[in-house]
């Protein structure tokens, strides 16, 4: 009874340091990863320790630790731990869980897309020149990485103009009989068709490389002698195409060649810090071009700085793309030889993180300082303007406080065909992709059409899922990182907005600010009517920024709305009903359609008929001709 009074004492840290000393008998002092998780079993933090014991033990004190600290120990009620050889397999694993988890308390690059490259394939007699996103399966040489798509397309728009190569697929290849489009308009040299020859080609193909490896001022020295030996022979139509193909090979240049002599391939990674937010700026250097650079805005606490955040930036990004051999950083990350010997491992091959001094590699990095600095600062005015229209959001609505997540509804059908529902989320940031969801309407009690019934299954099952996973609003969610909105807005007037109340009457949900917005008379924009439970209807003026700023909202989830529903409706009209019967794959399929001209045709046909097709035994004829007959 004692203890039990003691422990109803306990201040919140006390009790999660109670939970991580029970872990400590065990634990070896050996390197390895924990986890620490709250109540919900959601990660709260990912780490990784030399001496797992030593590591762990310092979070039960309760001197010296920061606010950030004492919440996350606070918070938790569990852990977990894996043990490792080495303290570099402690660092890769943590980078990929971190990617993985996402944990709250973890810096965390959010926008960890696979950049483009460019590949010319060896898997073939005649190599295929074409842009590759995501893991290198297929045989080539891979040139890259691009900072976007863009920057690969534009980049490879000239350079088949410079080196016609193919682009089409192997299938596309093997099935020409003509010239396609590409060789009109002299992008490509035609091998589908043997309009130049093997050992042509070839030649081709070795420039290509050539050029991509950085070979590029050999190369332009070379096509300069056989245009002045093509024009001393009066073939002035080979010079022409010869100065063509200079003149495409200078604009590549202009835009891309950099002077770092010396230098064969190098990412300079730079972070500014402003008013609590990073930018980290990458800029890809390979064979003496810039190949383009991006920004990355990772999510951190204001205590941490750009040391350490570089730290967890570099493990992360580096943890499914590979590394170069020089890395060049604003600021030195901590335990920066630990990284790199874990790069290195990772990459296979020496990898150097270094911090220019002087010369062109100082400046190279003063310029990505100066990109990280004129990104942030667009980025937090930017946030401002959204800012106040949240601000004004709120003071429309008469909230409590400026909504940090708005979620917004939609519906979508034809006749009640088709019937979808759509989510987008919007807050300081704008657009929050990741939130957008779409629901396949599946009560089939449904009257078709039913645009409030289809509003309250979407946010029946929106909202009940909500609970389920978050029910003490924590603000993440397994895995998902869902947040529960400030505001719901439903496109619709009185009837949807009643819909969406009986939901949360029936949820008990009573912290959610509810409105609807419609189109005023004769659906013009500008006139809309905006609708909140126990006040009349009201309208803003014309040409009020709150006004627009709704306005976008709106249209945003009706384009999702729109786009969802024509893509299911697409997929409807491609499927067959030949799709539906056992036994019938592609192959049968392609016959079937071949031989009676339609699916119309395979239903109509006899069974007789349906024999005599190829590959279609009896058995399976009476499978297809009781499936279309069944009823009669």
């Amino acid at each position: 009874m004692e203890e039990s009074i003691l422990e109803k004492h306990e201040s919140p840290f006390e009790r999660g340091a109670n939970v991580i000393k029970r872990f400590l008998r065990t634990l070896p002092g050996t390197p390895g990863v924990y986890r620490m998780l709250d109540a919900n079993e959601q990660v709260l933090y990912v780490g990784k320790a030399k001496n797992l014991k030593k590591r762990v033990i310092s979070y039960t004190k309760a001197t010296g630790q920061s606010a950030r600290i004492m919440r996350m120990v606070s918070l938790t009620h569990a852990m977990e731990f894996v043990s490792t050889h080495t303290e570099v397999e402690a660092l890769l694993l943590e980078a990929n869980l971190i990617k993985k988890l996402k944990p709250r308390y973890n810096i965390i690059l959010r926008d960890d897309k696979s950049f483009p490259y460019i590949l010319i394939t060896s898997d073939h007699e005649w190599p295929q020149i074409t842009k590759h996103r995501g893991g290198r399966s297929k045989k080539g040489e891979y040139f890259g990485p691009f900072a976007s798509a863009g920057a690969v397309n534009e980049t490879l728009a000239t350079f088949q103009r410079l080196f016609p190569l193919r682009s089409c697929s192997d299938s596309d290849f093997e099935t020409r009989t003509r010239p396609c489009l590409q060789y009109q308009i002299k992008r490509c040299s035609a091998p589908c068709v043997d309009r130049i020859s093997q050992e042509d080609y070839q030649v081709v193909v070795e420039e290509a490389r050539a050029f991509l490896s950085g070979k590029s001022h050999e190369l332009q020295k070379r096509l300069a002698q056989k245009m002045q030996s093509a024009s001393d022979e009066l073939d002035f139509e080979q010079a022409a195409v010869l100065r063509d193909r200079l003149k495409a090979m200078a604009h590549i240049q202009s835009k891309q060649t950099i002077n770092l002599p010396n230098i064969d391939e190098v990412d300079v990674i730079a972070a500014h810090q402003e008013g609590g937010q990073t930018c980290v700026q990458v800029f890809f250097i390979r064979s003496g071009q810039n190949l383009g650079n991006r920004a990355h805005y990772p999510t951190h606490t204001r205590e941490e700085g750009p040391e350490d955040i570089l730290s967890a930036f570099i493990g992360q990004f580096y943890d499914s793309r590979p590394a170069p051999k020089n890395i060049w950083v604003s600021h030195m990350p901590i335990e920066s030889e630990l990284l790199a010997e874990a790069l290195s491992i990772a990459a296979e091959k020496k990898i150097s993180l270094s911090t220019p001094k002087r010369g062109p590699k100082k400046e190279m990095l003063e310029h990505a300082i100066l990109n990280a600095r004129g990104a942030l600062s667009r980025r937090m005015a930017e946030n401002a303007t959204q800012r106040q229209l949240l601000e004004a959001v709120g003071t429309l609505f008469e909230m409590k406080e400026t909504p940090r997540r708005i979620e917004v509804y939609d519906n979508s059908h034809i006749s009640g065909t088709h019937q979808v529902g759509a989510l987008i989320v919007a807050g300081p940031e704008g657009f929050d992709k990741k939130g957008y969801r779409k629901f396949n309407i599946k009560d089939a009690a449904l009257t078709p059409g039913d645009d409030y019934g289809m509003m309250r299954e979407v946010l029946t099952r929106r909202f009940s899922r909500l609970q389920k996973e978050d029910p003490d609003k924590q603000g993440e969610t397994s895995g998902s990182r869902e947040l529960w909105p400030d505001l719901v807005l439903v496109d619709g007037g009185l009837g949807q907005l009643n819909a969406a109340i009986d939901v949360f009457k029936d949820l008990g949900i009573k912290d959610v600010v509810l409105a609807g917005i419609a189109k005023g008379p004769d659906r013009n924009a500008g006139r809309e009517r905006f609708f909140v439970p126990g006040k009349p209807p009201f309208s803003l003026p014309e040409k009020d920024p709150t006004l627009y700023f709704l306005q976008r909202l709106r249209d945003e989830v009706h384009h999702f709305a729109i786009t969802t529903h024509r893509a299911k409706r697409s997929k409807a009209i491609g499927k067959s009903p030949l799709d539906e019967i056992q036994g019938i794959g592609g192959k049968r399929k392609k016959a079937l359609l071949n031989h009676f001209g339609s699916a119309k045709g395979v239903e109509s046909a006899a069974l007789a008929d349906l024999e005599e097709v190829e590959g279609v035994s009896k058995t399976l004829a009476q499978t297809i001709f009781d499936f279309f007959h069944e009823e009669s």
